[in-house]
């Protein structure tokens, strides 16, 4: 299994923070309408295991599944049983990695300096985190694109939206993880689906 596929088809991940699991069908469906195929479920939302299992139950053929802010190898094991296909973390855990590749699953781990971006691939990473992103800038990316090995992919993640993706996208980012700016708990499936649209767009996707 590969991240490069469903980055190619829409760079955007979906993070879905504080979805309960009774809405989290009806939010993907429109997410999945606008063509954003990457769902992740953070492990600090109500309930998360039981919106994995609804997702992965409802979607599997259609979007790849992740859960984010897993920080350690018993929530590794958790999320596979309820059938994530990728595992995002905030930090930098090589063990986790291992652990995530060794059940199957695509790693995407997240880091902030090279030396840690270095540890991660070495340890197998799928794809990389840059977070908190927003405590950076773009030129970040590009200064870490000309040292990591050709084809790594970095992720920003935090103050991603439709007005700051393009310069990232510029930079060299491979994908982008994208929560409070397209989804925020109490949102409809119609709203998500609006703000998907705009994020879309600012991908030059139509």
């Amino acid at each position: 299994m590969s991240l490069a596929p469903w980055l190619d088809a829409c760079p955007i991940v979906a993070i879905l923070r504080g979805v309960q699991p009774e809405e989290v069908e009806a939010i993907a469906s429109a997410l999945i309408h606008e063509g954003l195929n990457i769902i992740e479920v953070p492990l600090n939302s109500p309930r998360p295991l039981e919106s994995i299992r609804r997702l992965h139950s409802a979607f599997a053929e259609r979007a790849l599944v992740g859960a984010g802010t897993v920080t350690t190898e018993d929530e590794v094991a958790a999320i596979v049983r309820a059938g994530a296909k990728l595992m995002v973390t905030p930090h930098c855990d090589p063990d986790l990695v291992r652990a995530a590749r060794a059940r199957g699953l695509i790693a995407c781990p997240g880091f902030m300096t090279p030396a840690e971006a270095f540890a991660l691939l070495a340890a197998g990473a799928d794809a990389l985190k840059l977070f908190p992103a927003e405590a950076v800038s773009p030129a970040v990316v590009k200064a870490l694109l000309a040292v990591l090995p050709r084809g790594t992919a970095i992720l920003p993640v935090g103050g991603m939206s439709a007005e700051t993706i393009p310069a990232w996208k510029a930079a060299g980012a491979a994908g982008f993880g994208v929560g409070s700016s397209l989804y925020a708990p109490g949102d409809s499936p119609a709203a998500v689906g609006a703000k998907a649209r705009a994020l879309r767009s600012a991908l030059g996707l139509g």
